[in-house]
C-alpha cells in the first residue's frame, strides 16, 4: 500500500489520465447509445452528435491535466461549457469534469481562478436546467433538482478550499518548525562557542599559574644551588613536573580554541582570579558544599578512594560540574529537595556523581542556559568533560529527581 501511495503522489498526472480514460469510455458508451436510441434527452441530431465528440474529448483532457495546469483547464472547461450550450449538446458523463475542476482550482492558491470557479459552480446548474428542461418534470421538481446540483458544486468548491487552507496551515507549521530548529541550532552553537572561550580563558589562568610556579622554583633553585644542592634538585624536579603538566594543558587549550578567538589577555581570568592564583579544584568542593548548605540545600558529600593530586584541568572540570549540578538542584528540585555528591578516586579515572531526589526539571531547562551565570547547563558540562577526554551521562533519576554522572580520565591527563 505504501508503494502504491508513493507512486500516486509522485505521478499525479498518470493517475488523472487513468480517470480520464475511464470517463472517456463512459462517454463513448453514452454517444453510441445516442446514435442507436431515439430516447429524448440524447443528442439525436447529426450536428449535436458531431459536436459532442470534441466536447467529450476536451472535458476528458480537463480531468487528465487538472493538476498540471489547473488555470488552463478551468478556462478550457468554461469554454467547453459555453460551446455545449451553444451547440445544444446534452449533459452527459463527461460533464463530471466540471465538478472535478471546480474542486481542483479551489484547492490551489490562485485566488482569481478559485473565485471564477465559485461563480461558475453557482451558475452552471441553473444554466443547464434552463437550457435542457425536462418536460416530464414538475416545476417544484426542477427547482429541487437545480438546488441539489448547485449544492453539489458548492460542496466541491468548499472541500477544495478547505484542502487549500489545511495545506497552507501545514506548510506554515513546517516552516515554523524549520525556523525554530535553525534558531535552536544557532543558539546551541553560540552557547558552545561562548563556553569554549570561557574554558580557554580558565585554562589560560591554569597555565599561567603553572608557569609562575616554575619561575618561582627556578629563582629559588638558582639562589640555593651552591648552598643547598638538595633543595635545588627538588626545585628542578618540581619545575619539570609542572612544565609537563602545563604543556599537556596547553595542548588542550589549543584544541578548545577552534573558533579562532585568541587567548584572553590580561593578568586575571574571567572570574577575577589573579594570574598567580590557582583555579578552584577538588579541595574547594567542601567549601562549595558548605556554601550550598547555607543556602538551604541539604547535600550529602562523600569521597571514595584515596585522594591524590590531580591535574588542574581535571580538578577544575570536577569543581564546575558539581557547582552546576548543585545549582540546578537548588533551582529546579522544588521544596525539601536533597542532593548527593560522590567523588570516587580510581586508578586511572575520577568518577563524579551528583543527583537529587526532587521533582526534577525538563531537560530543556538545563540545556537552554546556565544557572550559575558561568555556563550553559548541560552544554557547558559536555564541553568541559569532553575537553579533558571524559564522558558525561545525564537524565532523570529512578524514583524522581535528576542525575549527573561524569568520568574523568586521570591517566590520560598527564
Amino acid at each position: 500500500m505504501n508503494r502504491i501511495y508513493d507512486f500516486i503522489r509522485r505521478h499525479p498526472t498518470w493517475v488523472d489520465s487513468c480517470w480520464a480514460v475511464l470517463l472517456l469510455m463512459m462517454s463513448a458508451v453514452w454517444l453510441i447509445s445516442s446514435v442507436e436510441s431515439d430516447t429524448e434527452g440524447l443528442p439525436q441530431g447529426p450536428k449535436e452528435q458531431i459536436a459532442a465528440v470534441p466536447i467529450v474529448l476536451a472535458l476528458c483532457m480537463v480531468v487528465a491535466l487538472r493538476r498540471r495546469s489547473p488555470e488552463k483547464m478551468l478556462v478550457l472547461a468554461a469554454a467547453t461549457g459555453v460551446a455545449q450550450v451553444v451547440t445544444h449538446v446534452d449533459v452527459g458523463p463527461s460533464n463530471f469534469a466540471m465538478l472535478v475542476i471546480v474542486f481542483t482550482v479551489a484547492s490551489r492558491n490562485i485566488r482569481w481562478a478559485s473565485l471564477f470557479a465559485l461563480v461558475a459552480a453557482l451558475l452552471a446548474p441553473t444554466i443547464a436546467a434552463l437550457r435542457w428542461p425536462d418536460d416530464n418534470q414538475t416545476l417544484a421538481g426542477a427547482i429541487l433538482g437545480d438546488i441539489f446540483m448547485t449544492v453539489t458544486f458548492l460542496l466541491a468548491w468548499v472541500l477544495g478550499d478547505s484542502l487549500r487552507t489545511r495545506r497552507a496551515y501545514y506548510a506554515q507549521l513546517e516552516e515554523r518548525a524549520t525556523r525554530l530548529e535553525k534558531e535552536r541550532e544557532a543558539q546551541t552553537k553560540i552557547a558552545a562557542a561562548a563556553e569554549r572561550a570561557r574554558i580557554a580563558r580558565e585554562l589560560h589562568d591554569v597555565v599561567a599559574h603553572n608557569v609562575s610556579v616554575m619561575v618561582v622554583q627556578a629563582d629559588g633553585a638558582a639562589y640555593v644551588l651552591d648552598s643547598a644542592p638538595d633543595q635545588a634538585k627538588q626545585a628542578l624536579e618540581t619545575i619539570s613536573g609542572t612544565g609537563r603538566q602545563a604543556l599537556a594543558e596547553m595542548r588542550r587549550l589549543l584544541g578548545v580554541l577552534r573558533t579562532g578567538e585568541g587567548i584572553a589577555g590580561g593578568g586575571s581570568g574571567k572570574d577575577g582570579v589573579n594570574e598567580y592564583g590557582p583555579q578552584p579544584g577538588v579541595d574547594q568542593l567542601s567549601e562549595l558544599i558548605e556554601q550550598v548548605r547555607g543556602a538551604g540545600l541539604e547535600v550529602n558529600f562523600a569521597i571514595e578512594g584515596t585522594p591524590r593530586p590531580l591535574p588542574s584541568s581535571i580538578e577544575l572540570t570536577a569543581y564546575r560540574v558539581v557547582q552546576e549540578a548543585l545549582t540546578n538542584s537548588r533551582k529546579h528540585g522544588g521544596p525539601g529537595v536533597g542532593a548527593t555528591v560522590r567523588l570516587a578516586y580510581g586508578n586511572e579515572e575520577l568518577s563524579l556523581l551528583a543527583e537529587d531526589d526532587g521533582r526534577g526539571a525538563q531537560r530543556d531547562l538545563y540545556e537552554d542556559g546556565g544557572t550559575d551565570g558561568l555556563g550553559h547547563g548541560l552544554i557547558g558540562m559536555r564541553e568541559r568533560v569532553g575537553m579533558v577526554g571524559g564522558s558525561l551521562e545525564t537524565g532523570p533519576r529512578p524514583g524522581g529527581g535528576f542525575r549527573i554522572s561524569a568520568v574523568l580520565p586521570v591517566k590520560a591527563a598527564h
